[in-house]
């Protein structure tokens, strides 16, 4: 399967295509030998077909087995128990399965079906068919989610060097540098808290690891400082209101998330009105256990924004819906739109910590 064909296919389509894929070519070796040996008849034909279907249902339990009681999360004692017992128990099913396809054929022969032997070789043949498909779906999803990561890795660099360049760029520091300066003479202890809120910006953007997530709470003090710091430079034309509720910091999220949609608000909102504006971040808890963040800023959106943009404008938003993607899946969302009579609110889903766990039930 080439990565273009996995880039227009869900997991889900690619999961039911090799499940016909693999059984139904388990059926055509089974019809082939068979006919090679003295022939085959249209009854032998459909009962290697319905043992095919007996198979694709028997590994698709196994599969929702898997997934419901998230077993990849096991240790590896109890993975190995739980997997052997689960397979031992579906190959005694299929050695009665196969006996009650025959009897409905007609094509059942007591003396040789119900011999010992046969019965056993029958069950190690099963049990050997359904260790590969599980070793198999086990591989897939073992490399589903290293690539995962690996893409993971690659826009977090990717995010890193971008925040470095434009989040905190030069002509930011400029700004901030001017604005405390003005400070020195006219009010000292502001211009030393200025300087302490660059001095934070800049730790946590050189600091920043690999994580795929960070406590809520380290973020928004990260903003809380990149506000201050533009509340200089704005004075009176910037208002800044928070509305956080308690169980917002319960939640992890993406490091300079909010930070890039914060500042996006501001260049390309509050910077722009003569008058200045307003900046509002509320976050509050959802009821399946989603953490909905908005940012509400003064302005107009003229026309919906490029998300998949790799210039400088749409840069920050395409980065965010990538990054939430690539953690979170279908989990999470974000949206951007004009609200009356002259706002525009970014709003984002993200789910709780442990709701993140069904995505490795794939």
């Amino acid at each position: 399967m080439s990565s273009l064909t996995l880039k227009f296919m869900n997991k889900e389509k690619l999961y039911w295509f090799l499940q016909l894929f693999g059984w139904g070519s388990f059926a055509f070796v089974l019809i082939f030998l068979a006919s090679l040996d003295s022939g085959i008849s249209a009854v032998q034909v459909w009962a290697f077909i319905l043992l095919a279907v007996f198979n694709l249902i028997a590994t698709h339990f196994l599969r929702y087995l898997v997934k419901t009681y998230n077993w990849f999360k096991l240790g590896i004692p109890r993975l190995l128990f739980q997997t052997l017992l689960a397979i031992l128990a579906i190959s005694f099913v299929n050695v009665i399965a196969q006996i009650l396809i025959n009897i409905a054929f007609g094509t059942l022969s007591p003396q040789e079906d119900f011999r010992v032997l046969v019965i056993l070789a029958n069950l190690f043949q099963a049990f050997l068919f359904y260790i590969m498909w599980f070793l198999l779906y086990f591989l897939f999803h073992f490399l589903d989610n290293y690539n995962t990561s690996l893409k993971y890795e690659a826009k977090i660099n990717e995010i890193r060097l971008n925040h470095l360049k434009s989040q905190l760029n030069p002509h930011f520091i400029f700004n901030a540098l001017n604005s405390v300066r003005a400070l020195v003479d006219e009010d000292p202890v502001k211009a030393k808290s200025a300087i302490t809120r660059i001095s934070n910006m800049l730790r946590f953007s050189l600091m920043m690891d690999k994580k795929q997530t960070i406590e809520f709470a380290e973020e928004l003090n990260t903003v809380i400082d990149y506000l201050e710091l533009e509340s200089i430079r704005f004075e009176e034309r910037l208002k800044v209101v928070y509305q956080i509720e308690d169980e917002a910091y319960s939640y992890k999220i993406p490091p300079m998330m909010l930070q890039t949609i914060v500042e996006n608000a501001i260049k390309h909102g509050i910077s722009n009105l003569v008058k200045g504006g307003i900046i509002e971040i509320k976050c509050r808890e959802g009821l399946n256990d989603d953490l909905y963040i908005q940012v509400k800023n003064s302005g107009r959106l003229e026309s919906p924004p490029s998300l998949q943009s790799k210039g400088d404008e749409g840069n920050g938003l395409s980065n965010t819906v990538q990054r939430l993607k690539l953690i979170y899946g279908d989990l999470a969302s974000f949206r951007i739109f004009n609200t009356a009579p002259h706002f525009v609110i970014t709003e984002i889903k993200i789910p709780k910590q442990k709701a993140i766990l069904e995505l490795t039930k794939q």
